[in-house]
């Protein structure tokens, strides 16, 4: 007499399946695709890929110090340019770029050293030029991320695109 079916119902794969199959997948999973420069991953990131993170640190700050100078010179605007500099200040951290900054959340213009570049008189303007230096970051990043190795890669995509979203934030975003 045969035995009677279990009253659970399997689904998914058996376990056989699993013990064969897995090896030769997780050993799948790992390939990364060939990066010739960047040497035994054990060894850490490779000299360019230290570059990029650091120029993408020092973009992120000079970004930030956009944001301040905007900030002083038009305080009105300070609350809703405020979470968008703490993004930048996130972004600049998420690089290894200096965490120091996130402290001077609401800079006054005294104690800030004179902004790089002139901030414009009207509020408009000053908004439409903090949008055109995310967009010409964000599309920086953008190509740079052809370059760089998988996670460095995958980090710049990520800031690229919320520098897309501060783009549209700071252009149609308040209107």
């Amino acid at each position: 007499m045969p035995f009677p079916s279990s009253p659970r119902a399997r689904s998914g794969p058996r376990r056989r399946t699993l013990l064969a199959v897995g090896p030769t997948a997780l050993a799948l999973a790992g390939c990364t695709g060939g990066d010739e420069d960047r040497g035994d991953p054990g060894d850490g990131p490779s000299a360019a890929e230290r570059r990029a993170r650091a120029r993408a640190a020092r973009d992120s700050e000079g970004l930030v110090e956009r944001y301040d100078a905007v900030i002083a010179a038009h305080p009105g605007l300070a609350e809703r340019l405020r979470p968008l500099r703490a993004e930048a200040v996130r972004h600049a951290r998420a690089f290894g770029g200096d965490a120091g900054r996130e402290a001077s959340a609401s800079p006054s213009p005294s104690s800030a050293s004179p902004p790089a570049t002139a901030v414009p008189g009207d509020d408009k303007d000053a908004l439409a030029a903090l949008a055109a230096a995310e967009r010409e970051l964000a599309d920086r990043r953008a190509k740079a991320l052809l370059d760089v190795p998988g996670e460095l890669a995958r980090l710049l995509a990520s800031v690229a695109a919320a520098g897309a979203a501060h783009v549209y934030l700071l252009t149609e975003g308040g209107a």
